[in-house]
């Protein structure tokens, strides 16, 4: 079995991919919340992919992987 992860999910987690969406992991609750661009928190999000956080390339994506969009 391989330990591999596969190249689509591996650009998600590149910044500059094209993959724009930010999958963040509440430090308080542990929630999973997607920021967008142009969302008021968008820019000051940064992504940690060591902490589980990562890109999406669409909100679809980030719905059926478990994260919830950001309040605005």
């Amino acid at each position: 079995m391989s330990d591999r992860l596969p190249l689509g999910q591996m650009m998600a987690m590149v910044p500059g991919s094209g993959c724009n969406i930010k999958g963040g992991i509440s430090q308080d609750t542990g929630e999973r919340v997607y920021h967008v661009p142009g969302q008021s928190d968008y820019n000051d999000t940064a992504i940690s992919v060591t902490k589980g956080e990562r890109w999406f390339c669409s909100e679809a994506q980030a719905r059926r992987s478990g994260w919830r969009k950001a309040q605005i």
